[in-house]
């Protein structure tokens, strides 16, 4: 049976961790130094490696033969919790068991020693969505915990959770996933999966999973189910994204005032059966990259595209005037809005496209400041 990718590469070691050194050596330190914690908490967005990283420290506890804090992956723990047999680490999803009972049961599960392991590990997945009642119970357990339990929550959300279990775990904060690091593991992967995936088609990847090396994978896999040969268009067709020369020619079109140019792209993109919305968002990026580009000495680190993009961003952010870029950065969040309240989303874009081509037709501040502009640069 297949594998999907992202639990087929899944690290089983901190080593293996992609993007977090600040978690994953403290944690190597801590159990080399045998200074091992009765309560855990992990919180980062999504795919950035919280419940992997729970899933080794489970097992770095309680491993035969542990190797620079990492689980040595041949002993008789390391053998049962990776074929699913180990019975003293339990993962539990907080979203379906969320009452005040499951975690009764869990306070009564956890007073027994652990079967085999030296400690019964108690992994609970998007703790935030305990009940308030389940949160109480949980702090009874949390204050007096038993030697042979260790809690590892984990959540998205760590603002939901009370001060009082706060204040009784160690806290790891878990970062977005710079888009270096996921483009790199990707084609590392790839290359281990017997495919080839280029370099520019590795960043757009990693720019699309915003810091989340899980929602890459995912993307990854998609691209794969197409072709060997994972290409920036394969990447495209696979995200329904609109390709990079499309951006450059909007921009350059609101930039001329051209709006025949930029109807007739959108023409080309609703036909190629895009999503406007999702045109939308990609405009709005783009024009962000420009802004970035001009305010700051050097974006580099800033903007997720390969070399080429951006100087082809840099040479364009030259000629795009700030105010064209900030009113059209505004103008596309506005035209999200209306889109996701049901309006035609073809007709919200052109007309944003129109009222960014013709300033004349545009009754905002903006619109007023750029044909100021013209009108100074006649008279001139």
């Amino acid at each position: 049976m297949y594998q999907v990718l992202y639990r087929k590469w899944r690290p089983r070691t901190f080593s293996d961790v992609v993007g977090q050194p600040q978690v994953t050596k403290t944690l190597q330190n801590e159990l080399t130094a045998g200074r091992i914690a009765h309560a855990y908490l992990f919180t980062g967005c999504r795919g950035t490696g919280k419940t992997t990283c729970a899933k080794i420290l489970a097992n770095a506890v309680n491993c035969l033969n542990l190797q620079n804090g990492n689980p040595c992956g041949e002993c008789e723990i390391c053998r049962g919790v990776r074929d699913g047999s180990m019975m003293d680490i339990v993962e539990i999803d907080a979203a379906s068991n969320n009452g005040v009972d499951s975690i009764r049961m869990l306070r009564e599960e956890a007073s027994f020693t652990p079967a085999v392991a030296k400690y019964r590990v108690y992994i609970i997945d998007e703790v935030h969505m305990l009940s308030a009642g389940a949160f109480n119970a949980l702090l009874k357990t949390l204050e007096e915990p038993p030697s042979h339990v260790i809690f590892i929550l984990a959540t998205t959300e760590v603002q939901k959770l009370p001060a009082t279990i706060l204040s009784r775990c160690q806290r790891f904060d878990f970062r977005r996933i710079p888009p270096e690091d996921i483009a790199a593991r990707l084609q590392y992967i790839a290359g281990q999966e017997g495919a080839s995936l280029d370099e520019e088609a590795a960043m757009l990847l990693a720019r699309l999973a915003d810091g989340a090396l899980r929602d890459a994978l995912s993307l990854l896999d998609q691209c794969l189910g197409r072709s060997q040969q994972v290409t920036v268009e394969i990447v495209n067709e696979a995200a329904g994204l609109v390709s990079r020369e499309h951006l450059f020619r909007l921009a350059d079109a609101v930039r001329e005032q051209d709006s025949a140019a930029a109807l007739s792209i959108i023409d080309e993109m609703h036909k190629a059966g895009k999503d406007m919305a999702r045109l939308c968002e990609e405009f709005s990026a783009h024009l962000r990259s420009l802004m970035l580009i001009k305010m700051m000495r050097d974006a580099r680190s800033l903007v997720a595209v390969t070399n080429r993009e951006y100087e082809q961003l840099e040479k364009q952010a030259l000629t795009m005037p700030m105010p064209v870029i900030l009113h059209g950065m505004d103008t596309m969040q506005d035209a999200l809005e209306r889109m996701y309240r049901g309006v035609d989303r073809r007709t919200e874009i052109e007309m944003a496209f129109l009222r960014l081509c013709c300033p004349e037709l545009d009754d905002s501040k903006a619109a007023l400041v750029r044909r100021i502009e013209a009108l100074e640069k006649c008279t001139s």
